[in-house]
């Protein structure tokens, strides 16, 4: 994550005479992952943040802008690190079983609200507000992407099988981690989630393999 940086805007009507703006999207960003991007109002969202209807308006434009930043900024700090271990690590079933793992704690970090504000902020946004949910769908989409090159490297390389679908595997890694975050809203505790993030990887063939191996050595 980039460090917090202190703006300070032009003075205008309403208009703070400065704010740092990283804490600012910390606070939108808890709204609008506790509530959703719809239910989320102005006034909620200016209680939160400190400011007033105006200085919002000034500063971010309106709430679908304020909130695609707050998406911005809870990729970034959040998701960003995590997956670029899991593009960097060689060892395919490592980088799925860290990955996962990881998610688990994410998503119920002591610091943040539950689950995914990617997954639980998008329900019921309605048709009219076409950027917010395409910006959504992207994000959603992006992570598939990410999934599907890494199966297909490790399908290059020997470590998964020739017949492997990559998009049909990583549409089932998308609908694991969408499915945590669910579990995740709905208080399930940390160990009963890592315990569950960690059957993304066992459930891969060769991984099971590897566990009958290490069993037979031991």
């Amino acid at each position: 994550m980039a460090a917090a940086s202190s703006v300070s805007p032009t003075r205008g009507k309403g208009r703070p005479r400065s704010f740092d703006r990283d804490a600012a999207l910390f606070k939108a960003l808890e709204v609008f992952w506790r509530r959703g991007y719809e239910p989320a109002s102005v006034a909620e969202l200016c209680s939160a943040m400190g400011i007033n209807a105006p200085s919002l308006y000034a500063a971010f434009g309106n709430k679908a802008e304020l909130f695609l930043e707050a998406v911005t900024f809870y990729e970034e700090r959040y998701w960003a690190a995590p997956s670029r271990r899991f593009m960097r690590e060689k060892d395919f079933y490592v980088a799925v079983r860290d990955f996962f793992a990881e998610a688990a704690r994410i998503l119920l970090a002591p610091d943040t609200p539950c689950g995914c504000m990617v997954v639980l902020a998008a329900v019921n946004i309605s048709d009219s507000e076409q950027n917010v949910i395409q910006t959504l769908r992207k994000l959603r989409a992006d992570t598939r992407a990410m999934f599907a090159e890494k199966i297909r490297q490790a399908v290059n390389d020997g470590q998964l099988p020739q017949d492997t679908c990559p998009d049909a595997l990583a549409g089932a890694f998308n609908t694991f981690l969408e499915g945590l975050s669910l579990q995740a809203r709905d208080g399930t505790t940390p160990e009963e989630l890592e315990e569950t993030a960690s059957y993304a990887v066992r459930m891969l063939p060769k991984w099971r393999k590897r566990l009958k191996a290490s069993s037979e050595q031991d």
